[in-house]
């Protein structure tokens, strides 16, 4: 008897290109169907026993995706009226270069550095408002940020001279 880890890893090499035609059969658009088969195959490898217990799994992950997109599609229809009902935002500017540069070298960066980044320069966040949201003390928020100010100038090949 397969583990419920190999069951979900049989079911992708046998079942992923069917499963993509059935959601895009309902999204119309092939790379949501991708990104959506993707999700439900992220949940069967965190419910492997579903899969393995099922009668029939590939029935099973089916129903998972299509389950899925039709979540999405209802977010889509509420998000269409609600933004009716706003004035649209304000266009965002293109980044510059330097922004490139920095975002590229950002992405280079542990991900606790790279999300303290991004809340801090890039979201405008407070060290009070990151602390709050991760739940860590302030004190880490300003070290997780000096380590990585200095790890980006690194980076960049910056110095303080």
């Amino acid at each position: 008897m397969n583990s419920g880890r190999a069951a979900v890893e049989e079911l992708y090499r046998v079942a992923y290109q069917r499963l993509v035609r059935s959601v895009y059969g309902l999204t119309g658009h092939l790379g949501e169907a991708q990104d959506i088969v993707h999700d439900a195959f992220t949940i069967a490898m965190s419910r492997p026993h579903k899969v393995r217990d099922a009668d029939d799994p590939e029935a099973w992950l089916r129903t998972v995706a299509l389950n899925l997109a039709r979540r999405r599609f209802r977010r889509r229809v509420w998000m269409d009226r609600f933004l009716r009902k706003e004035r649209p935002p304000e266009a965002v500017a293109a980044p510059g270069l330097d922004r490139i540069a920095v975002l590229a070298a950002m992405k280079q960066l542990p991900p606790a550095s790279r999300e303290t980044l991004g809340m801090f320069y890039l979201a405008d966040l407070s060290v009070e408002d990151i602390s709050k949201t991760l739940g860590i003390p302030t004190g880490t928020v300003k070290a997780r940020l000096s380590r990585g100010r200095a790890a980006l100038a690194e980076i960049l090949g910056e110095t303080d001279e």
